[in-house]
């Protein structure tokens, strides 16, 4: 079975990236995974500290676990967004295959000595595990704001995350390059898209060498996302659609059965509504023109 290093390795080796997206219900999990073995490709999910207080460190671990031995699949499975080692040290134990350890709104040089003691420790509890740290600021909550943060404040700079990298020995880095967690009601509604920092992305791709994952990147401009990955974005983020996906698809679900109780007549149709946001992005990240589209833009 492919290892999630593998799988990077191979999607770095195309051009292309591969999809994160969270979960923190069966629902989701079924419509990710269908979505990803319907197109045979690799996927992540994740879960954030208060996505596995819901379902469970190890419940979700099994699940995941279980799709991937059944199927013969690559699927694997990310603790997002850990904000203590305990946290961290409980994923790598339960069977995640990586963490986001995310000090990112610690000083720079807090954020490098907490980040290097837990890669220390979580590598002597599992040297397989993948440990993804943090720079930079791209908001917080996977929802709907009514108004922006002021994220150029905030935004990586390509030496900055040279020195992290190297002084943590992270496997995976997460910038801030104009990405932003959760999305505005003007992007729920389609009438704007987050813009990113392409020439930055690059920057610190030339700057580090290392795996990068755009968080934050429900709402933004397909063309940008193209461009990221060819950039240098490994991994790729979204939360907020599948929440919005899964809201609306519950919504229709219960309009068109008013009188229905059982939940599995009722689920089908939010599954569907989430499978095909999911189906949509793994294609949009794993499309031949990411990386072209990417050097005619330098």
């Amino acid at each position: 079975m492919q290892t999630l290093s593998q799988a990077l390795k191979q999607a770095e080796t195309n051009g292309v990236a591969v999809g994160h997206f969270n979960v923190s219900d069966l629902v989701l999990i079924r419509a990710v995974f269908e979505a990803a073995r319907s197109l045979n490709l690799p996927v992540i999910v994740g879960a954030s500290e208060g996505e596995r207080a819901f379902m469970g460190v190890r419940q979700v671990a099994s699940l995941v676990r279980s799709l991937r031995e059944e199927y013969d699949f690559p699927i694997f499975l990310n603790a997002d967004h850990t904000h203590s080692l305990r946290g961290a040290l409980d994923a790598a134990a339960a069977g995640f295959d990586s963490v986001v350890f995310d000090l990112s709104r610690l000083p720079l040089e807090e954020n490098i000595r907490q980040t290097r003691a837990a890669v220390e420790a979580l590598k002597t509890a599992r040297p397989d595990f993948l440990v993804e740290g943090e720079i930079g600021d791209i908001g917080s909550g996977s929802e709907i704001h009514d108004a922006a943060p002021d994220l150029k404040k905030g935004l990586t700079a390509p030496r900055e995350a040279k020195q992290f990298v190297e002084e943590t020995h992270i496997d995976v880095l997460a910038p801030a390059v104009g990405n932003m967690h959760g999305m505005l009601k003007s992007m729920a509604a389609g009438d704007t898209k987050k813009r990113l920092d392409i020439e930055r992305i690059r920057a610190i791709k030339a700057e580090t060498g290392i795996f990068m994952t755009l968080h934050g990147a429900s709402g933004t401009d397909d063309g940008d996302l193209r461009a990221a990955i060819a950039a240098g974005m490994n991994i790729v983020h979204i939360n907020t659609e599948l929440r919005l996906a899964w809201r609306r698809g519950l919504d229709t679900a219960l309009s068109d059965q008013p009188s229905e109780i059982v939940p599995y007549h009722i689920l089908p149709p939010v599954v569907a509504s989430i499978q095909r946001v999911v189906a949509s992005r793994l294609a949009l990240f794993n499309s031949a023109g990411a990386r072209a589209e990417g050097a005619s833009a330098r």
